[in-house]
């Protein structure tokens, strides 16, 4: 019988999702499977919402954001009745293979279905780029692009109206969006999840920057570290700066992606065929070190993607 492939999104949209998608189903057509889409997720696993897939349903997705699949977080199939119903759906569908876009908790959902039997891979995609196993996941550098975009028209603003601008971006539990776009945009000051937050210090630089003649100053704020109007609240109180906030919030999600997640996401895709191909299964396909490999779980998950703080010292001094 013809070996039949599903293919699902979960978790937060990621720009790429759909270069990942259009990969799977067309280099696994390619080499003779069968490919499903699966709708919203792991809820739709339990739903049986299982779509086949063909060459021409994934046509002119490549250039959109979002994923075409859609997405969920499924409470339900985290419930051992949830679970034993997804796995009572894949058997009735004829599923050998599960191939699931997303995050850490994606792939612990993907890890566990792997112990009951169901041959699983896993493709990295969070704007966050704060996945264990991988040093790339699909969506950042498009994330990374319309944090950029936005701040330099913030500071048109901010340069006219001589102001002190903070942009609070994504990042709860780790800054790589907000430290690689501080960077990028030559930011006065960066505040991460990763240090310990300097209000003071913060402050003492806004003020020598006023004193060389610097009349507006750009802070990039992880959401994990604090609310954007709550900083701007501790320099009004410590300063003679009325900050201005902007947070921009899913934006960020959204937006056709770069080349380099549309390159990144069907590199992944593709190679999750191959190792289905060759048996290399209940694995992460990752980038590491430049290329990209394939991992497993129970080792990815030792190994989360920490910033770099090298890079954070040397922002620092750049945007002295």
């Amino acid at each position: 019988m013809v070996k039949r492939i599903a293919v699902l999104t979960s978790g937060g949209d990621a720009p790429g999702m759909n270069a990942a998608i259009r990969a799977v189903v067309r280099k696994g057509i390619y080499h003779g499977f069968e490919v499903f889409g699966v709708q919203r997720g792991y809820e739709g696993v339990i739903q049986g919402a299982f779509n086949l897939m063909s060459f021409q349903s994934v046509g002119g997705i490549i250039q959109h954001g979002g994923t075409v699949l859609k997405t969920a977080r499924s409470e339900a199939f985290k419930t051992s009745d949830g679970f034993a119903l997804a796995l009572q759906q894949l058997k009735n569908h004829f599923i050998d293979y599960l191939i699931v876009i997303g995050g850490d908790g994606s792939m612990a959902g993907a890890a566990k279905l792997a112990t009951e039997g169901v041959p699983t891979m896993v493709i990295p995609g969070t704007i966050d780029n704060d996945m264990a196993g991988t040093e790339y996941t699909i969506g950042f550098d498009t994330a990374l692009n319309t944090v950029l975009e936005a701040v330099n028209k913030i500071r048109d603003t901010a340069a006219s109206h001589e102001r002190v601008a903070i942009v609070e971006v994504m990042g709860r539990s780790a800054g790589h969006i907000a430290l690689m776009a501080g960077l990028a945009c030559g930011a006065e000051a960066i505040l991460l999840p990763e240090q310990p937050l300097d209000i003071e210090t913060i402050c003492e630089r806004l003020g020598k920057s006023y004193k060389r003649g610097k009349q507006y100053s750009i802070i990039l704020v992880a959401e994990g570290v604090a609310k954007g109007y709550d900083i701007a609240s501790q320099i009004s109180a410590k300063t003679q700066f009325q900050p201005h906030v902007t947070v921009l919030g899913y934006i960020q999600r959204g937006g056709n992606p770069t080349a380099m997640d549309n390159i990144m996401a069907s590199r992944m895709g593709a190679a999750a065929i191959d190792s289905i191909l060759t048996d290399d299964i209940n694995k992460l396909v990752a980038l590491r070190q430049g290329q990209i490999v394939t991992v497993p779980y129970e080792e990815a998950f030792k190994s989360k993607h920490k910033i770099d703080l090298s890079i954070y010292d040397t922002a620092g001094i750049l945007s002295r």
